[in-house]
């Protein structure tokens, strides 16, 4: 996948930004101008003094056609009840020739409870960005059968509910092995029916 400092530039949209953990990183890149965070209402409650720059319902973000150079929404697609919608009117907003950055988790507990409605293939993202009409679409699977074992061992070693000192045992036990599978894995470009992955990086450019 291209390299981000390659694609944000100008105005850029931070969708689902959240408590915009990325604003600095984000405008450290010379090439990005301006950051506007956008999340939907009622999605969180922010940390003392942090809000969000808009606010949106949903249906139509408050942003005038052909707004911004470049947008980013990272882990936010599957809170969304209406993929589609979403990812239309972040093209609208869009200027032509502009990208998207966009990850997707695919191996994840529920989160964010009750709002937690997808994961996706890399085929249901493929689709949903061309009836957006986005072009050029780059989806990469990032780890893949290792990295994925190792994730499932550390969330089952964090959330399966063991005593704080059978939990540090097993930690200290399986770290070797987990740190070993992460190490051997790599972002795999290509995915087909034996697939395995934690979760998709895209990039996506307007028409």
């Amino acid at each position: 996948m291209s390299s981000k400092s390659e694609v944000f530039r100008g105005d850029l949209l931070d969708v689902g930004c959240g408590e915009m953990p990325y604003k600095n990183e984000i405008l450290s890149n010379r090439k990005v101008t301006k950051y506007v965070g956008l999340d939907i209402h009622g999605a969180l409650e922010y940390k003392k003094g942090i809000k969000p720059d808009y606010l949106w319902d949903g249906i139509k973000m408050p942003f005038e056609d052909e707004s911004f150079d470049s947008s980013f929404a990272t882990e936010v697609l599957e809170h969304c009840p209406d993929p589609l919608l979403t990812l239309k009117e972040i093209n609208r907003v869009l200027k032509p020739e502009s990208p998207l950055i966009l990850t997707v988790p695919f191996l994840w507990p529920t989160h964010e409870s009750p709002f937690d409605f997808y994961r996706y293939t890399p085929f249901a993202i493929q689709n949903l960005l061309e009836q957006s009409s986005f072009k050029d679409i780059e989806i990469n699977c990032l780890g893949g059968w290792d990295a994925s074992t190792a994730q499932m061992i550390s969330l089952w070693l964090k959330r399966r509910g063991f005593s704080k000192r059978i939990q540090k045992f097993l930690f200290i036990v399986l770290k070797p092995f987990i740190l070993n599978l992460y190490k051997k894995d790599k972002i795999r470009p290509a995915f087909n029916d034996q697939s395995m992955f934690t979760n998709l990086g895209v990039i996506a450019w307007k028409k």
